[in-house]
């Protein structure tokens, strides 16, 4: 690399690069980051609503896009993004320059829309960095065996940046966009939500997995397998971050950790409940295995058994895939001798997370008694070693983020 200096990687999200000025802003703290002969790698996102325009462009076409040239298509925004991000450091005397997916050396599955990273062969990137240039790479995309130009779903650029921080053994992988960190809850919702120095993986995944949008959870997974740091910041100022690492190097005391630390809510939530199943082995798999041959994400399930052997199954999915869902369970029902199908699409999750909640009691009664005090009916119940999950009517949702964060005092400094 470059005088020994450990290398950084940066992203640059969708909102940081809206306009020339972002990106020649984004190009300033790149250019001032190098100039200290430090070696960095640049991920970036389409610019602002690019990938959107794409899409409605594409469905003026047809009805029924390609997958294929669809993801030749949005791969196109991610590589304006990555050239005009070059010239913008060009134009600051900085070397650089713009590689695509598949010139990083970024090997995905052959899944079009959703591909994952099988491998990432780094040679070209190592030859430019050597060359003492900053590398801008187009996040989101790969290439398959047979060239095949990929695309990596949603959060597939933060995917890219950890995954390549973590193939070239990057010092950290910084996320750049347009919160200054991780909150305690969306501010946007509590105005007082307060911005967290550090957090561990397993809580930062289980926010992401709970509807927290700043980073997704493939790349704190990856980040989380191969300890790599990751700093989440804004583009827009130079305040600090937080800091995704492993528990051990978090600079808190011991008992810091028995806390709820954020509050996670999700709104595009469906529920399907098939009434009255016979109670017998075998029920479960024959529900949720077409829905996952469909791609059909299941999430909260929740069973109640009667005396008379038969128990009701309900379980959550996102509202798109609602239709698709039912259909696959009315097909499924008859087999399995349910009496009917009863659906909802008007609800939400609310989700409390800290790891102290596995070796302390009493986070759950607080939950509970915070929200049936405000009203608020409870349709779910799901929980692991470091999280609460209720479902609740979306008309509440809010209301219920608000409450619990007041009722956990997360507006108070650690």
């Amino acid at each position: 690399m470059s005088d020994g200096q450990a290398l950084l990687v940066q992203k640059y999200g969708g909102s940081s690069l809206a306009t020339a000025e972002r990106i020649r802003a984004a190009a300033r703290r790149v250019a001032r980051t190098a100039s200290s002969g430090r070696p960095v790698i640049v991920v970036v996102s389409a610019m602002g609503d690019t990938t959107d325009n794409l899409i409605e462009l594409a469905c003026q076409v047809t009805s029924r896009p390609d997958n294929r040239e669809m993801d030749l298509l949005l791969s196109t925004g991610e590589t304006v993004s990555a050239t005009l991000m070059a010239m913008a450091l060009h134009d600051l005397q900085q070397p650089a320059v713009s590689l695509t997916g598949a010139q990083a050396g970024i090997r995905s599955t052959r899944v079009f829309s959703s591909a994952r990273i099988t491998d990432i062969h780094p040679e070209r990137i190592s030859t430019e960095l050597r060359h003492g240039k900053v590398v801008i790479v187009t996040g989101f995309q790969g290439v398959t065996e047979d060239q095949d130009i990929t695309t990596l779903g949603r959060g597939g650029s933060d995917t890219t940046a950890v995954a390549l921080a973590c193939a070239l053994d990057a010092e950290r992988c910084e996320i750049y966009t347009d919160v200054e960190g991780i909150y305690t809850a969306d501010p946007r919702v509590v105005p007082n939500a307060r911005k967290v120095s550090e957090i561990g993986y397993e809580e930062m995944l289980e926010l992401a997995q709970l509807g927290a949008r700043v980073m997704h959870p493939r790349a704190v997974e990856l980040g989380e397998l191969y300890d790599m740091p990751i700093l989440v910041a804004s583009s827009f100022s130079d305040v600090a971050g937080t800091l995704i690492h492993r528990y051990g190097d978090l600079q808190m005391p011991m008992e810091i950790r028995k806390n709820v630390r954020g509050i996670a809510h999700d709104t595009d939530v469906a529920r399907i409940t098939l009434v009255r199943v016979p109670d017998r082995p075998g029920v479960a798999a024959a529900i949720f295995e077409p829905l996952a041959q469909a791609n059909i994400s299941v999430d909260t399930i929740a069973q109640s058994s009667g005396a008379d052997g038969t128990t009701d199954l309900s379980f959550t999915i996102s509202r798109g895939s609602l239709e698709r869902a039912v259909e696959i369970t009315e097909s499924v029902s008859p087999k399995i001798g349910a009496d009917s199908i009863d659906t909802a699409d008007d609800l939400a999750k609310v989700s409390i997370v800290g790891t102290g909640m596995q070796s302390a009691p009493g986070y759950a009664a607080r939950m509970f008694g915070a929200l049936a005090r405000a009203g608020i009916n409870i349709n779910i119940i799901s929980t692991s070693d470091i999280r609460i999950t209720c479902v609740v009517p979306r008309a509440r949702a809010e209301d219920a983020v608000r409450i619990l964060h007041q009722a956990f005092e997360l507006d108070r400094e650690d």
